[in-house]
């Protein structure tokens, strides 16, 4: 893992270095997963299903995070920093980078727009991000 961009990001005050625990790694990994697996359902809206797997990428992210023995404060960096973490590709981390902007203008402007497609494409993102992190997890 690329740590030298990571405790750069330490140096800035972005990340605390922070030792992480058996049970916070599990317990955010078994959240993801049970977040993940429940915005698959197709009985629930569209809306509630993004917000099950934006919610579910986001504590596997933070377990990623936390097992390379980093805190952030902030979700967007949580994500940004997958690239480090489990090394996700470009491609991927822009359909997170999407996400996040749907979520946030459905959290502070009331304006949820979100469609099938970036769903499908997130699901198919954080199914790869569990994967990861259930490797790290387990290690």
């Amino acid at each position: 893992m690329p740590q030298d961009e990571l405790n750069n990001l330490v140096r800035i005050g972005k990340l605390k270095l922070e030792p992480p625990g058996r049970a916070e790694l599990e317990g955010l990994l078994r959240s993801g997963s049970l977040r993940l697996a429940d915005s698959r359902r197709t009985d629930i809206s569209l809306e509630s299903r993004f917000d099950l797997a934006y919610n579910a990428t986001h504590a596997l992210a933070l377990a990623a995070l936390r097992a390379e023995g980093y805190r952030a404060d902030s979700r967007y960096l949580v994500f940004q920093c997958l690239q480090h973490t489990i090394g996700l590709s470009s491609a991927q981390w822009r359909v997170l980078d999407q996400a996040h902007r749907k979520r946030n203008l459905a959290e502070y402007e009331g304006e949820l727009d979100v469609d099938e497609q970036l769903l499908v494409a997130m699901l198919r993102v954080a199914r790869e991000i569990e994967k990861r992190v259930s490797s790290l997890v387990a290690e």
